[in-house]
């Protein structure tokens, strides 16, 4: 595996100064060559991923791209290294890998590109541990608001700070479409779960969800609201071609959102790399709801906040720490 992707990363123009065999000879690696980014595979013997991950991140801060297989395993490990730091993640295929990894080649690349980009050596606009809970009931707020979240690479932390900040007093319908494969977004729906006052789980076709509860789309499909009735959203699950070069697609989810909700509506962009996400937050500008993006000074990547930003129907950019704030203040019934 370490042969055949150092021959994808060298065929895609990028220098790869050094291999190592497990995570404690990563982290030496890292020390002595310096490099833009690391590839990290989750399990290793001696020093897994998210030992090395947080050795490097302590001793000298480097972006990390995991490579993780499709397996409920190594979806939790994967997640437990992005807590410590890592940026992203790419999954790695099974059986033959030579022959599938080099269908993938470009998708590498572009993602070791990206993730060499970001900056790692600052807390990104993290959560503040004292930050004040705001209080929230269901009267202080606008009724049946529904939220629709759209994040990619350097997504998953934030989304999971957001929800662990928004109260379930504001009595939400929640909506994400974080761009990650199939096997990650069920244990992305229970890790989120635990961390949240709302119920959240990942999508099935014809799910319907009221106040108090998320739904995270399902890798490897879209994830369209087909119906919405007295407070409650219907999703329905498609394999309709990727939509922005990804299937599920934050476009689909927004546009059906803003055609079917009469409802108040709020559309957030987060980090990530593409242009998905900004048609979205056009069609909900046009339907009257309320759009925030992430700052970039925040985002691990500013590619889809700056694209939906670009598009002039973004009300508001805030830094990470902000946002549930803002989404609040989008729904405060006194504020409308």
């Amino acid at each position: 595996m370490r042969s055949v992707i150092s021959d994808i990363l060298e065929d895609g123009g990028i220098d790869v100064v050094t291999t190592a065999r497990d995570g404690r000879e990563a982290v030496e690696a890292v020390m002595e060559s310096e490099p833009d980014v690391v590839t990290m595979d989750v399990e290793m013997p001696e020093m897994n991923g998210i030992e090395a991950v947080e050795e490097i991140m302590t001793a000298r801060p480097t972006p990390v791209l995991m490579l993780s297989a499709h397996t409920d395993e190594n979806a939790d490990v994967t997640f437990e290294a992005l807590e410590k730091g890592a940026v992203d993640f790419f999954t790695k295929p099974g059986g033959e890998v030579s022959m599938e990894m080099s269908r993938l080649k470009d998708q590498l690349v572009d993602m070791v590109r990206s993730v060499a980009e970001v900056d790692v050596t600052g807390d990104g606009g993290g959560h503040q541990p004292g930050r004040s809970e705001p209080s929230i009931t269901p009267d202080s707020v606008v009724k049946n608001a529904t939220l629709v979240i759209g994040s990619s690479t350097g997504g998953p932390t934030v989304v999971e700070q957001i929800l662990s900040e928004l109260p379930v007093g504001a009595d939400l319908r929640i909506l994400v479409v974080q761009h990650m494969p199939t096997d990650f977004t069920g244990r992305f729906a229970t890790r989120l779960n635990k961390r949240s006052e709302y119920a959240v789980r990942e999508a099935g076709d014809g799910d319907r969800i009221g106040g108090g509860e998320a739904l995270v789309a399902a890798g490897g499909s879209h994830m369209e609201v087909s119906n919405y009735r007295s407070g409650r959203l219907r999703v329905a699950l498609t394999e309709d071609d990727p939509v922005n070069s990804v299937r599920p697609s934050v476009d689909v989810t927004m546009e059906s959102a803003a055609e079917v909700i009469d409802d108040p509506l709020v559309g957030v962009i987060l980090t990530g790399m593409g242009t998905d996400g900004a048609r979205g937050i056009q069609a909900i500008k046009a339907a009257s709801g309320t759009t925030l993006a992430q700052d970039e000074a925040s985002s691990a990547v500013y590619g889809m906040p700056k694209r939906a930003v670009e598009t002039g129907a973004v009300d508001t950019v805030c830094p990470l720490d902000e946002l549930s704030d803002r989404i609040l203040d989008a729904i405060n019934a006194e504020v409308h």
